[in-house]
């Protein structure tokens, strides 16, 4: 039992069955409290703009650029390729996506360094997340994480009224109002689709030659 996820698991166990405190139960098994208390604050959320839909939630001990790949591959399948707009996090800005943009032929625009107003939609989803869901929940497993998380997104899309689409569900203001030629002017981003590139590329993270260049 090394990885803190199997260690917050145990103290978890130790904790409902045998009704001992957090403290007691991360002294029995040599755990770190502050390690299983640890909840983790960076949602790999991909969200719609135009629909407000979220398209994925992804929940895993680590997330590399060619894991994001696959899971922006699947939702290709169902939907729209425009650009995504993302902010200049290390596996956002990783040689697998950049060479995903290449292979896939849809250009990744960037925000300005230390700028999350210039993808709103997406800091305004992550809050709603955090207070909602990842503050406010003791995951047990990665398992327990990933239901909690689908459970949470089903919900959010298709039963959650939003003020800003009339008050209709994103699944629902989807049907009604964004055919196709319509969605396919909107940018996709991850952690927020924006209406228009917002900042000039970033090469950060690139080290094969050539270079992809995205453009602005």
């Amino acid at each position: 039992m090394v990885t803190p996820a199997a260690r917050r698991e145990a103290a978890a166990h130790l904790h409902q069955v045998y009704e001992v405190s957090q403290r007691r139960a991360c002294q029995a098994i040599g755990a770190d409290r502050s390690s299983v208390r640890y909840r983790c604050r960076r949602p790999d959320a991909i969200v719609d703009d135009f629909t407000r839909e979220c398209l994925a939630l992804e929940a895993d001990t680590s997330l590399s650029g060619l894991r994001l790949g696959r899971v922006l591959d699947a939702i290709l399948l169902n939907a729209v390729n425009p650009p995504p707009v993302s902010d200049n996090g290390t596996e956002l800005t990783s040689t697998a996506i950049l060479r995903w943009s290449r292979d896939s032929g849809i250009e990744w625009h960037y925000i300005a360094p230390g700028k999350p107003q210039q993808n709103a939609f997406i800091e305004s989803f992550n809050g709603r997340l955090r207070d909602e869901l990842l503050n406010e929940t003791l995951f047990s497993s990665l398992a327990h994480a990933r239901a909690v998380l689908a459970e949470w997104r089903l919900d959010y899309n298709t039963i959650r009224p939003h003020s800003s689409l009339g008050n209709l569900p994103p699944a629902h203001y989807a049907k009604l109002s964004a055919p196709a030629s319509q969605r396919d002017g909107s940018l996709r981003a991850i952690g927020g689709y924006a209406p228009r590139p917002v900042a000039a590329p970033s090469r950060t993270g690139s080290n094969d030659q050539p270079t992809l260049l995205i453009a602005g």
